[in-house]
C-alpha cells in the first residue's frame, strides 16, 4: 500500500508474510467498503469502487473477499461515518513523510499518528510541510523475472502510460491519475501480475540516507502501516544499494 521504497516492493516480491497479507487485505476491505457506500456497488459507474478493486486485484486479492467488501459497504451495517485526513511530517535523516488516513475517529487517529512520529525519530510537521513535494500518479509494479518487460512496455505505452522503467530488476509503470484503470486492465488482460498497483503520491526528489538511518525510516513506516486508520504512507526516502531491515 505504500509506495514509499524499493525496499517494499522487493519484500513484496520475495513474498509478503501471512500477517502483512492479511493487514494489507483488511486495508483494502475498508477502501472497497467506504467506496461502495459512498457511489454505490457497481464499479462502471463508481470510478473510486472501480480504482479499489483493481488495486485489490492487483495484490491477489481473492474475488470472495471483494465481494463481501461491497456488500458490506452498500448494505452500511455499521453506520459509522469515516473521513479522509492526511498528515504530513519528517521521519529520520529529515525524509519526508505523507500518511493518509480513513478514520471514524479523527482525534484517535491524529493522537496516535503524532505518536507513532514522536516514538520513531520523526515529527509531525503543518500542512503543506511536505506535499508540495509529490505529485500524484499512478505506478504499477512488476518483477522482471516474471514478466516481459517489452510486453509491459509494448501494452502500457499503448494503454497511456507515462513511462516506464525498470531499475534492479523492478519494472515501474507510471501514469497520469486519469489513465491509470485502462493501463492496469490492459496488462492484467495480458495475464501479467504484478507486485503492486496504486494511484498515490510520488516524490519529485529523494532524500538518500545511509544503513542506519535507513533502518529507522522503515521502522517508522512499519509502524505507521501497522495502524489500522493508516491508508497509505509515502516518503522520499531512497534507501542504500542492497539495503535489507533487520527482522
Amino acid at each position: 500500500m505504500s509506495g514509499h521504497s524499493k525496499w517494499s516492493t522487493i519484500k513484496h516480491a520475495k513474498g509478503i508474510a501471512d500477517a502483512k497479507r492479511g493487514q494489507m487485505f483488511t486495508k483494502f476491505i475498508k477502501e472497497i467498503s467506504i467506496a461502495a457506500r459512498m457511489g454505490g456497488g457497481d464499479p462502471n459507474s463508481n470510478p473510486r469502487l472501480r480504482t479499489a478493486i483493481l488495486k485489490a486485484r492487483a495484490s491477489s486479492m481473492p474475488k470472495d473477499n471483494i465481494e463481501r467488501a461491497i456488500k458490506k459497504g452498500t448494505g452500511d451495517t455499521d453506520g459509522k461515518t469515516y473521513e479522509e485526513l492526511v498528515y504530513e511530517g519528517y521521519g529520520p535523516g529529515g525524509v519526508a513523510v505523507l500518511v493518509e488516513t480513513l478514520t471514524d475517529n479523527k482525534n484517535r487517529a491524529a493522537a496516535d499518528v503524532r505518536n507513532i512520529f514522536d516514538k520513531n525519530g520523526g515529527k509531525l510537521g503543518v500542512t503543506g510541510s511536505v506535499s508540495r513535494m509529490f505529485a500524484r500518479k499512478g505506478t504499477i509494479e512488476y518483477d522482471a523475472e516474471k514478466v516481459s518487460e517489452d510486453t509491459v512496455m509494448e501494452v502500457g505505452l499503448e494503454a497511456g502510460a507515462d513511462d516506464i522503467v525498470n531499475d534492479g530488476g523492478i519494472i515501474t509503470v507510471t501514469t497520469d491519475p486519469s489513465a491509470f484503470d485502462g493501463v492496469l486492465e490492459a496488462l492484467q488482460e495480458k495475464g501479467l501480475e504484478s507486485l503492486s498497483a496504486q494511484v498515490g503520491m510520488v516524490a519529485d526528489t529523494s532524500a538518500q540516507v545511509d544503513a542506519a538511518t535507513a533502518e529507522k525510516v522503515q521502522k517508522l513506516i512499519d509502524k505507521l502501516e501497522e495502524n489500522d486508520d493508516v491508508q497509505n504512507v509515502y516518503t522520499n526516502v531512497e534507501y542504500p544499494e542492497d539495503f535489507a531491515p533487520a527482522e
